[in-house]
């Protein structure tokens, strides 16, 4: 369950920095050199998701709960924003989602 968690969060972390480098050139005018480092690390979020051993709406129903979790620690650490007691409630019942879906791999 570790392991999964964990590549779960290199995986979200991927697919945000992939996500977060052409808002930067689109919105706060940085430069288009981005795109490649932002193609790079989408095409590194994708093959992530091939390493887990179940079907692949599992694997993405699952992603997701550890998606909220890591967008909520960018939007604290990166963007500077301040968590409210509603961001760390609906992270915590997302990741007890994506714990449970795991829990579930091979059982059904």
């Amino acid at each position: 369950m570790l392991k999964t968690s964990l590549l779960f969060f290199v995986t979200a972390l991927c697919e945000i920095i992939g996500c977060y480098l052409p808002w930067l050139w689109l919105k706060r005018g940085a430069t288009a050199w981005l795109l490649l480092p932002a193609g790079l690390s989408l095409a590194l979020f994708v093959w992530l998701l091939t390493l887990h051993p179940t079907a692949s709406g599992r694997v993405y129903a699952a992603y997701g709960g550890v998606y909220v979790c890591t967008a909520l620690l960018w939007l604290r650490y990166v963007d500077g924003v301040r968590l409210s007691v509603y961001d760390w409630a609906g992270a915590a019942i997302a990741l007890c989602g994506m714990l449970i879906i795991v829990a579930g791999w091979g059982r059904a």
